[in-house]
């Protein structure tokens, strides 16, 4: 691929600061060391230039855009402390630019989330994965995504986001492939529970699809 995986592409205003008190870090760590375990958020030496990938996010308070989420380069680890997630304040995709605070930066993925949030007041949590089996089957299960030619963390990702909502396209599956960024999937829900079951859900039909392909 010509584009690094895991780096960051958008304009970045980040301040130190402490997180909020209570953003629900024990259940957003759970789900994350889930998908860990799962190798569907982690570190692969010979995957992605041996950069981490994968990171996850829930709204901070119902009704506004701002969103906890996972901190840049930490997919190695299966478990994170509290200071290794990120408070995204304010996120404006039409302008490449991204505010937030914390101990560490935000992921590389953190504009196709505030896309997500933007578009789907309903959602609560989005769970950005690497699974290359829901990747490759994106056609054989008709999933929703967006085009090859679209990189990950750019304005453009973000646009193609706020087209499927706009055609409807993510209203029967709140999940998402991005066939410009190798086995990048995309799954929210009014839970980080949902979104994690979406994307389980997938990789179950993927998986029998490549096990059992159809007779010809």
């Amino acid at each position: 691929m010509s584009d690094r995986e895991g780096v960051i592409k958008y304009r970045l205003e980040h301040q130190l600061a402490d997180l909020p008190v209570d953003f629900g870090f024990a259940e957003l760590n759970a789900w994350r060391s889930i998908m860990h375990r799962l190798g569907l958020i982690g570190r692969v030496p010979d995957r992605y230039d041996g950069l981490g990938f994968g990171n996850i996010s829930r709204r901070l308070v119902p009704g506004r855009d701002e969103f906890i989420i996972s901190g840049t380069q930490t997919g190695h680890l299966p478990q994170l402390e509290a200071r290794q997630f990120v408070w995204v304040v304010e996120a404006v995709p039409e302008q490449n630019r991204l505010c937030s605070r914390g101990a560490c930066q935000p992921s590389s993925e953190a504009l196709t989330h505030a896309g997500v949030y933007r578009e789907c007041p309903d959602a609560q949590a989005v769970i950005h994965v690497h699974s290359p089996e829901i990747w490759r089957q994106t056609a054989a299960l008709a999933l929703p995504h967006t085009g090859a030619d679209i990189p990950y963390g750019t304005p453009r990702m973000a646009e193609a986001v706020a087209e499927l909502f706009a055609n409807g396209d993510l209203q029967a599956l709140p999940l998402f492939t991005m066939l410009g960024h190798l086995d990048g999937v995309v799954a929210f829900g009014t839970s980080l529970a949902d979104a994690a079951c979406q994307l389980l859900c997938q990789l179950s039909r993927a998986i029998a699809i490549e096990q059992c392909p159809p007779a010809r």
